[in-house]
């Protein structure tokens, strides 16, 4: 069950957390996160431990992506967002495809 609780957290409890579209597909884990010190505010997800479907390059480097925060649907035992995460291709990919 999510936690839909409002009351204030540390931000270090999203660290290790395990991310999931909301079709329920596995994305990453959350090894570190993106903020904007002025503002006092999370503005994004950097992912390690990546869906090798999802993100090929990227497991292929051993590098993360950064998931904007405002596709984050709901924080509880694990981080929901949006499905468009699911759709995010390199442009060149999309080609490939198009001409195979």
């Amino acid at each position: 069950m999510v936690d839909m609780d409002d009351s204030p957290q540390e931000i270090t409890s999203l660290v290790g957390r395990e991310v999931y579209s909301n079709s329920g597909v596995f994305v990453g884990e959350v090894e570190d996160l993106q903020l904007n010190v002025d503002g006092e505010a999370v503005t994004g997800l950097a992912l390690g431990n990546l869906n090798a479907e999802l993100f090929t390059t990227e497991t292929e480097t051993g590098q993360g992506v950064i998931v904007p925060y405002r596709w984050v649907r709901a924080v509880g035992d694990v981080v929901l967002v949006n499905d468009v995460v699911e759709r995010v291709r390199d442009p060149d990919e999309e080609q490939e495809e198009l001409v195979a």
